[in-house]
């Protein structure tokens, strides 16, 4: 009863007016939405909503809290995939004000003020994800009452987001008789962990890091935010891999930079895959997996060199879901076989890639 009034200005000119929560100013971004009924801690954590203001369609988010940030014995968040929110906004239908779990330290409002991300409570998403499914993602802004509107929307898919969320500096987890580097392009922690908990030791690495020169079993890339074709470090340094034999394996981002690598285009989805229930084939077979995902470009397939082909088919679109070399030890997945939150049907390809070390 309290709140200050909100409206979520679409680039277009509509209007959805709502109330406030969370930091009590404006932000601007490209609004997305997921269909995850749970995670929300999450993916507000996750580097690959950098630069997006999201939409969250299931109704009622909030109930259950945050709980308390505490790093493990790696220095990796236990409860969240990054140490910061990412998202530049958050819209939802229905805000709970009293939240209750045993695990609970604070409100999904406090922790938004903390980091000052503004929300926006008591629209229709229903309608808003509608729109934004029939006529694609768009930028837009939250602004509450009393605080300017902008005058114009920046596109962050015409900024490289991977460079703002990547490892400044080379970071060492973990230890064991295999090493690989993975290269940060806004990596989850629970990505770090599945592969520490296997016996590895990783050396994670900035995007841009020529990790070509470092003593190493394999090479994984990860996920990441943003328009793939804008790592073109990452890229050149990933051709040059691909003339060695090093076993290599990359994830969402990671996916569309080693199919750009390949010689292979991407482009934008018109809403993207952001969800916990995408189903996927493996090529050539009729086994299909549930996939958790959040990503907003594809590979395109009819692109790919003659040496390369589709490993997953995303089967409500029939999009790419990752790739393969043909003869090498190269391949690749769209979705996140680590889930956090969401399925770990998928979870099995970490340990494929540990047995091509």
């Amino acid at each position: 009863m309290n709140r200050k009034k909100a409206t979520l200005l679409l680039q277009d000119g509509r209007e959805f007016n709502g109330w406030s929560f969370g930091y009590d100013g404006p932000s601007e971004g490209e609004i997305v939405f997921s269909t995850a009924m749970v995670g929300y801690p999450e993916s507000l954590t996750d580097p690959s909503y950098s630069g997006q203001i999201l939409c969250v369609s299931f109704p009622l988010v909030g109930n259950y809290g945050i709980p308390e940030e505490e790093p493990d014995e790696l220095g990796l968040c236990t409860r969240f995939e990054s140490e910061r929110i990412h998202v530049r906004g958050l819209v939802i239908s229905d805000y709970s004000e009293k939240y209750s779990h045993w695990d609970a330290v604070k409100s999904l409002d406090r922790w938004l003020q903390e980091q000052q991300v503004p929300g926006i409570c008591g629209i229709d998403t229903r309608e808003l994800v509608q729109l934004l499914r029939d006529e694609g993602a768009k930028l837009g802004a939250i602004v509450p009452e009393g605080c300017p509107a902008p005058k114009t929307l920046s596109d962050p898919n015409l900024e490289n987001q991977v460079a703002k969320v990547s490892c400044q500096e080379v970071i060492r987890y973990g230890k064991g008789k295999k090493r690989v580097v993975l290269v940060d392009c806004g990596v989850k922690h629970q990505i770090v962990r599945c592969l520490v908990n296997r016996g590895i030791e990783v050396v994670r690495v900035p995007w841009d890091h020529d990790f070509n020169q470092m003593d190493a079993d394999g090479i994984f890339v990860s996920n990441g935010p943003g328009n793939p074709a804008l790592c073109e470090a990452t890229i050149r340094h990933l051709q040059q891999a691909l003339a060695g034999d090093r076993p290599l394996f990359g994830i969402c981002m990671g996916n569309q930079l080693l199919g750009r690598a390949a010689g292979a285009q991407t482009y934008k989805l018109k809403y993207g895959h952001r969800s916990h229930n995408q189903p996927v084939r493996l090529c050539g077979t009729d086994r299909c997996f549930i996939t958790s995902q959040n990503h907003g470009f594809a590979v395109d397939v009819s692109t790919l060199d003659p040496d390369w082909e589709p490993l997953f088919i995303n089967m409500n679109d029939g999009t790419n879901e990752g790739i393969r070399h043909r003869s090498k030890p190269f391949f690749s997945a769209q979705f996140h076989p680590e889930a956090s939150s969401g399925p770990v049907d998928t979870e099995f390809l970490f340990d494929e890639f540990i047995a091509r070390l």
